[in-house]
């Protein structure tokens, strides 16, 4: 058999152990990855890979940023960050029509700013917000497809753990990947908000008008996002004038979220070793998928794959915007049945150099690749983030969560569209920051 077949047989194998054996995605790529080096080359060839690319991942410098940033999420959240950031944005945005929903994404794009995961973000939101939805009789549909949606917002806005895996995977800039993101963030949020006012408008009796608050009330809830500012603004101002790099900034929002919990008295000794716990777990999941992507990528190298694709697609009698279209939406198709961060491991080493082969900036294409996967955290089958909504609301169909889900779908192919049509949106902070 020639390379790119037992290539072709190696993904074959990889989706039988995860889709059919059940097998974690990260093992289920060390598998395929080994199997095909052996396949290919010998046994000797394989165990000297498997050795030397598990010890060079694993004792890389850069990975300590996913640590780093893991627990300044978990602190935060801990912190009692998030339910200061919702009180905030009810407020002032409460007593609108739809003002809890819009509260809801507010608070899920800010939460999941210094977070930087779904499944934190929605659990949170769910405990913090699903008692004051139901308390204004919202209707399950758009109360529960607002969070799940909201939440996904951690993927896009930094400090993002697929960001920084994705800057480690193919050696761009973790800073101009944050600030790539940030507008991309922003828009997918503000169309969040005008999803919810537009459902508003047609199902009235969705979202019953919540109390009013005067304006001194407003700003007494003002001070608490304040620590929210205080993270954010300093972990993006230390990059963007380069005191500090990406894992000295993890290393200074981890110890600033630890000091503001203790200075607020919100963050007890038994919520650290709590934050403690879940930061290795996390930590442990994500650098086991980076370790099992990186041994499955050597692996398409060797069989040459994402060369002849690349090659291929470049030869292919389309322009260059329909070849891009296509792997968005090979991309979005394979969201729905992947995690995010596992996809996105997949599908760089195959369409990275495919984009660059056709001049588009890499920076733009890692964000906009973003994007489009993030649509998978919400969508079936599989839809991790719509799964934990239901965990916490049992009494809530599937069903009506992906009912909701549907309606905010929109809005990322919008987004998307946006992105594709300016790419300065993406690309213009990062080029200031160079």
């Amino acid at each position: 058999m020639t390379p790119p077949v037992i290539g072709i047989l190696g993904i074959l194998l990889l989706f039988f152990l995860m889709f059919v054996l059940g097998t974690s995605v990260a093992f289920a790529m060390m598998i395929s990855g080994f199997l095909g080096y052996l396949v290919i080359l010998d046994i000797n060839a394989a165990y000297s890979m498997l050795g030397t690319e598990l010890w060079e991942t694993l004792s890389s410098y850069g990975l300590t940023v996913i640590p780093l940033f893991v627990f300044m999420g978990q602190v935060a959240f801990r912190s009692g960050i998030s339910k200061k950031l919702y009180d905030a944005a009810y407020a002032w945005f409460g007593m609108l029509k739809g003002g809890l929903a819009m509260s809801t994404i507010i608070s899920c794009s800010a939460f999941s700013a210094i977070c930087g995961s779904n499944s934190a973000t929605a659990a949170t939101m769910m405990s913090v917000v699903m008692p004051e939805m139901e308390k204004y009789k919202y209707n399950p549909i758009l109360s529960t497809g607002s969070i799940a949606c909201g939440s996904t917002l951690g993927v896009v806005i930094p400090p993002s753990i697929v960001l920084i895996v994705i800057g480690l995977s193919t050696g761009l800039s973790i800073s101009k990947l944050f600030y790539g993101s940030i507008m991309a963030g922003l828009i997918v949020t503000l169309l969040f908000l005008v999803t919810i006012y537009i459902l508003c408008i047609i199902y009235p009796s969705w979202a019953p008008k919540a109390a009013s608050t005067s304006f001194s009330e407003k700003m007494r809830t003002l001070p608490g996002i304040i620590d929210m500012l205080i993270l954010f603004t300093v972990v993006m101002a230390g990059l963007y004038f380069g005191v500090f790099t990406p894992v000295e900034a993890g290393a200074v929002g981890s110890a600033g979220a630890v000091i503001l919990g203790i200075i607020r008295k919100s963050f007890s000794l038994k919520a650290f070793y709590a934050s403690v716990a879940d930061t290795l777990k996390i930590s442990c999941m994500v650098i086991s998928i980076v370790a099992g992507a990186v041994i499955f990528g050597k692996f398409l190298a060797l069989t040459r794959i994402p060369f002849d694709v690349a090659s291929w697609v470049s030869s292919l009698p389309l322009s260059n915007s329909l070849i891009i279209v296509t792997i968005l939406l090979v991309c979005a198709i394979g969201g729905t049945f992947m995690d995010s961060l596992a996809l996105l491991l997949i599908a760089i080493p195959v369409f990275y150099p495919v984009a660059l082969s056709m001049g588009y900036d890499p920076i733009w294409f890692s964000i906009i690749l973003t994007v489009v996967t993030t649509l998978g955290a919400v969508t079936p089958p599989v839809g991790a983030t719509a799964y934990v909504v239901a965990g916490m609301s049992p009494y809530i169909s599937l069903k009506d969560i992906f009912k909701g889900i549907a309606f905010f779908i929109p809005a990322y192919m919008i987004c998307i569209a946006i992105l594709m049509i300016f790419p300065k949106i993406i690309t213009e902070l990062p080029n200031l920051i160079h």
